[in-house]
């Protein structure tokens, strides 16, 4: 059987753009769904190149399991030499926060101040850490989920105490310094192939924006922010940042060739990253305006990598 590409992923929404792009360059693929399934360990994997689209939010479409089961389909495929992008390491990081934040400073970007706690007791204490604004989120997340915004520690304890609380998958909630852009936006660096492609601003004004695929909203006390309505993108024309060389450095590093990176800057101008998303969705109205596309970027990427395997099966 000949080699070809393999999109690892458990949803369908999500690919079809990337779908689009392939079968426009007549590059032959194949869509393992890994919401569920089995695996035997002594099966050799096929011949291609595999690209690891699994989604930290995934529990939210009711595929609980499907970043524990594709990281062992990773581990499976790795261990046989198979050339995988976002690899078990970048899966690593997708469903982990605080594994995310650690990595990150390891090659000097800077985060937010950032407390992990299990345990509703144990969150209510920590929130008395906080002398300004912070917000909530969940360790394990996309979508913005668990994101909240408090004034002060009160207004958390209540809110733990509540019906509403909600807590993470894997039951660790972040409280996070809050940080507040003088011009209301955030800036989201695409990588492709592991080098930056293009940033885009994301207004914010109408909600503290988290992925491009998921508005959010934010309030005076605390509120959910992943509802509409949806902020606005556009592509930075020639955006440049010495924290993009770091960024590249941390993708190599943790096996990262696709990935969003969003950071913020405060009324000071310091730079602080909060969130990497190594599932990269993309905005198709800015990216039409600006004449861009990750999406076929990252088809590109992937025609190049099974051409390169090919030569070296010849």
């Amino acid at each position: 059987m000949s080699a070809k590409v393999f999109i690892i992923h458990e949803n369908e929404e999500w690919t079809k753009p990337l779908k689009q792009e392939l079968e426009a360059l007549h590059v032959p693929y194949e869509e393992w769904f890994l919401s569920e399934g089995s695996l035997d360990l002594s099966d050799v994997p096929p011949d291609g190149i595999f690209y690891n689209r699994m989604s930290a939010s995934s529990h939210t479409r009711d595929h609980r399991y499907a970043p524990e089961y594709t990281a062992a389909v990773l581990e499976w495929l790795e261990s046989h030499g198979r050339r995988v992008l976002n690899d078990s390491r970048a899966l690593a990081l997708e469903v982990s926060k605080v594994a995310q934040y650690a990595a990150l400073r390891k090659h000097g970007i800077v985060t937010p101040k950032t407390i992990a706690s299990v345990g509703k007791d144990h969150l209510a204490k920590v929130a008395d850490a906080f002398s300004e604004p912070f917000i909530t989120k969940h360790n394990r997340a996309g979508k913005g989920l668990g994101v909240q915004l408090f004034n002060n520690p009160e207004t958390l304890k209540a809110y733990v105490k509540s019906d509403a609380f909600e807590n993470s998958i894997d039951g660790i909630t972040l409280l996070q310094q809050y940080i507040s852009s003088p011009d209301a936006s955030i800036t989201r660096c695409e990588f492709v192939g592991g080098k930056f492609l293009y940033a885009v601003r994301v207004d914010t004004s109408e909600g503290f924006e988290l992925c491009p695929a998921d508005a959010c909203q934010v309030g005076d006390t605390f509120c959910p922010t992943t509802e509409e309505p949806k902020p606005k993108f556009e592509v930075i024309e020639n955006f440049d940042h010495p924290v993009l060389a770091n960024y590249e450095a941390f993708l190599k590093a943790n096996g990262i060739a696709f990935a969003g990176i969003e950071c913020i800057q405060n009324e000071r101008g310091d730079l602080f990253t909060y969130d990497v998303n190594t599932n990269t969705n993309y905005n198709a109205e800015a990216e039409r305006k600006a004449g861009v596309s990750g999406m076929k970027a990252i088809a590109n990427t992937l025609a190049q990598e099974l051409s390169n395997l090919h030569s070296l099966q010849k």
